[in-house]
């Protein structure tokens, strides 16, 4: 920028001091940003962000609201920019089930009132809920400490608007916002996203914050995501919803604005197959419970108790379907069972709408998989049900006696696909584990591919039974060396074999892969007759029907490292490389043979 420009603006600043809200009419725009749920790629809403403050000499919004609020304008500059960004929600296409969010500027909460009043005015007009507007709590300074903010908070959620706190992990008082308000939004800060895929704590952290906030019924936003797979790290850690220059910046023309990101469709797709069987179990459980909505009169909820007698809690969902907790009919007895008790609730003065009832219920997506819906179930004390979504939208409830279920039926499947020799998990059981483990690079990972030579001459000539005896003598050498919480032991089919283990180093591997190809050897070599241990072969029939001697039984195995800090979303990708080191171990002297994969 030129010396004379900066001066220009300057003064321009120096002007605007005085005339603040009416230079910022003639060239603040609002600019939104998509913000898009992890699953489908589905647009849910959109973040307002000013643009144009530069132009009358600003370095940044933050910098013209500190000037606003030190020349007494910022209510008449929040008014304005929420009034335009408003307006130019209600033109969005089907604006009316996607959410705005809004930035409440903590200094203005003293004076809060004033703000919603217009909003409320605008959303009326435009027949559009307030459901549909979401307050994003900046934590530049402590909301908690102003004296107004529990009455406006208490305001909002019963007027219908929804909460996110921004910035999350950055600013102040965000547990006790949490612990303390009912906030559906927990917005992650860039700072926790930027490189995620690629860092062991950042990982750690975000794992726990979206473990925490499902507990409480609360959804999670990653901010400012640029990468593919910073992407992938927060879909597989849970993460709801996303925002950043990845799915799409920031844009103030609406025609340029998208309803759904293909891009983030296809990167979905492996996860959702990957899960099919735990969404199955969890579908076939769910319980599509009748629903209230926040802003229903009371009578609705008294009408629900009493045809279904059965039943001791409902769903609780805003104008646009989405869940907000559930309603208990603990909390109306000292109502029902009270002289004039109904009355009193539809009472104008009293004031107790079904948003003063409602109790926070864990929410989770339908493509979480059983083992985590239990964990969450089990972590939230008290609760009556985990409320499921689909699309961030309301698609029923499973209880405890459920999650029961789902679990029984999982652990018969995963029973089924063991290996009746050896009682190894199956095929399924390997995928899953390869899948799991190849999306977390907090650690580096071993998968090691078993496989006899010249079983196939030793099962002709010896029969079955003795073919099944080496089976099991593996099988049981597998058990003695890995046993450990985090090794897997998989049986692929007949003489392939699976080894998984992470933290360990390759020269530990390597000493007890020795080990175990030493011992198997010692132990094999028994079942041989003894002149065919004096001639170290027998005779048998090749695969173009030869005859040939075959050398005694070993096993070979190829070790595939995933290094640390390489996530792998599709355990595919790696097919070639595994057929390759299963020849390479196989030709070696020794029977193993390591490689890395993404390297040369």
């Amino acid at each position: 920028m030129g010396a004379g420009v900066a001066e220009d603006l300057g003064v321009l600043r120096r002007f605007a001091s005085d005339q603040l809200v009416t230079l910022a009419k003639l060239v603040v725009e609002n600019a939104f940003q998509p913000i898009v749920e992890v699953g489908t790629g589905a647009v849910f809403g959109y973040e307002s962000l000013m643009r144009g403050h530069d132009r009358i000499g600003f370095s940044s919004p933050l910098d013209l609201l500190d000037q606003a609020a030190e020349t007494d304008q910022l209510l008449p500059l929040e008014q304005m920019v929420a009034s335009r960004a408003l307006a130019k929600f209600a033109t969005v296409p089907d604006c009316s089930h996607a959410t705005l969010f809004i930035n409440l500027d903590v200094r203005l909460i003293a004076r809060g009132n004033a703000l919603v009043d217009t909003l409320l005015e605008q959303l009326a007009t435009a027949a559009i809920p307030p459901s549909s507007i979401c307050f994003e709590l900046s934590e530049r300074f402590d909301n908690t400490r102003v004296p107004e903010f529990a009455d406006l908070i208490t305001r909002l959620r019963r007027t219908g608007f929804k909460l996110a706190i921004d910035d999350f992990g950055v600013g102040h008082g965000e547990i006790k916002l949490l612990c303390d308000y009912p906030v559906d939004y927990v917005k992650i800060d860039r700072h926790f996203i930027s490189g995620i895929d690629a860092d062991p704590r950042k990982r750690h952290l975000v794992k726990n914050i979206v473990n925490f906030c499902h507990v409480l019924g609360v959804r999670v936003i990653a901010e400012g995501i640029e990468t593919e797979a910073e992407f992938v790290a927060c879909r597989d850690f849970g993460v709801d919803l996303v925002q950043g220059w990845y799915i799409a910046r920031p844009t103030t023309l609406v025609s340029e604005l998208k309803g759904a990101f293909p891009h983030l469709q296809l990167v979905g797709k492996v996860r959702r197959s990957t899960q099919s069987l735990d969404e199955i179990l969890i579908r076939k459980q769910i319980e599509h419970l009748p629903t209230v909505y926040e802003h229903e009169n009371i009578d609705h909820v008294f009408d629900l108790f009493r045809r279904n007698p059965g039943q001791s809690f409902f769903p609780v969902l805003n104008a646009n379907g989405e869940p907000r907790g559930i309603i208990n009919e603990r909390h109306l007895k000292e109502f029902i069972y009270q002289p004039f008790g109904r009355d009193l609730l539809k009472n104008k003065v009293y004031e107790r709408a079904i948003s003063h009832f409602v109790d926070r219920a864990p929410i989770v997506g339908l493509d979480a998989d059983a083992e985590r819906l239990m964990t969450i179930f089990a972590n939230m004390e008290g609760s009556d049900c985990v409320i499921l979504t689909e699309n961030m939208r309301y698609a029923g409830v499973v209880s405890a006696a459920s999650l029961i279920r789902i679990i029984n039926e999982k652990q018969l499947k995963t029973a089924q696909d063991q290996n009746p020799l050896t009682s190894l998990p199956g095929n399924l059981a390997i995928r899953d584990f390869m899948q799991d483990i190849a999306r977390d690079g907090d650690e580096t990972r071993f998968f090691c591919y078993c496989d006899f030579d010249n079983f196939k001459p030793f099962n002709d000539h010896y029969g079955f039974h003795l073919g099944d005896h080496a089976i099991s003598l593996f099988a049981a050498l597998l058990r003695r060396y890995f046993f450990s919480d985090g090794d897997f032991l998989g049986h692929v089919g007949g003489d392939d074999f699976f080894i998984g283990v992470s933290d360990w180093t390759r020269e530990e591997l390597t000493e007890i892969l020795d080990r175990l190809l030493s011992d198997f050897h010692d132990d094999v070599i028994q079942l041989y007759s003894e002149s065919d241990r004096k001639n170290g072969s027998i005779r048998g029939i090749d695969r173009h029907g030869q005859e040939r001697d075959f050398d005694l039984l070993r096993c070979s195995i190829g070790v595939l490292e995933l290094p640390k800090g390489l996530v792998i979303d599709d355990v595919n990708r790696i097919g070639t490389a595994i057929a390759e080191l299963k020849k390479k171990a196989k030709d070696s002297e020794s029977g193993l043979a390591f490689d890395v994969y993404g390297r040369g």
